[in-house]
């Protein structure tokens, strides 16, 4: 079996085909052909994503039942509030599929301003006028843009996304596009080992 981590970078699909000529994970990898990621992060969101080709690893970590933590960091439009950040914790309700889903509860902290993480490319567009805010946020849960629902709720509009924890494993240390292979091992030892 094969196992990969990936720094996903921002503006590539989670995936080895191409649609409307965007780039994919064929254009920045080179792993066997049968190896597809677990899960998926969206277009304009950035970080962690595992691929192998064992197919029980996908289903533990996709399968509601073995909520397993997913840590992002979310840069924001303006200054976060303890009040959203209070709210945001004990779960919100968003639109999942044209129906109303109520988020389960969520871990965040507020995150300095001086957070090491590389430039995105192309870069963040700058408005002097309006500050952003760095929170992390950890979830056990992954419906289709999520995090980004979740802010907008509380009147946060997401600026940047950045998955940078699956488990135990990390983006500390990575650039985008970086791969990494792991074994068997690392990958139990990360994930399933408490």
């Amino acid at each position: 079996m094969e196992y990969y981590l990936i720094y996903k970078p921002y503006q590539v699909l989670s995936q080895f085909t191409s649609t409307d000529g965007k780039l994919c994970l064929k254009d920045i990898l080179n792993v066997p052909k049968d190896v597809y990621p677990v899960g998926r992060l969206d277009y304009d969101s950035e970080g962690l994503l595992l691929l192998t080709n064992d197919t029980s690893i996908n289903h533990q970590l996709l399968h509601p039942k073995f909520a397993h933590a997913r840590t992002y960091w979310v840069q924001v439009d303006g200054l976060i509030t303890n009040d959203a950040i209070e709210t945001l914790s004990k779960g919100v309700t968003i639109s999942v599929d044209g129906k109303t889903y109520a988020t389960k509860k969520a871990v965040l902290k507020i995150l300095p301003d001086d957070l090491v993480i590389p430039e995105r490319n192309p870069p963040i567009r700058v408005r002097k006028s309006i500050p952003t805010s760095w929170v992390s946020i950890q979830l056990t849960e992954g419906k289709n843009r999520q995090v980004r629902k979740m802010f907008a709720s509380v009147g946060f509009p997401v600026v940047r996304l950045i998955r940078s924890q699956i488990g135990q494993f990390s983006i500390a240390q990575m650039q985008p596009a970086d791969c990494l292979s792991l074994s068997f091992e690392e990958v139990q030892n990360a994930l399933f080992v408490n």
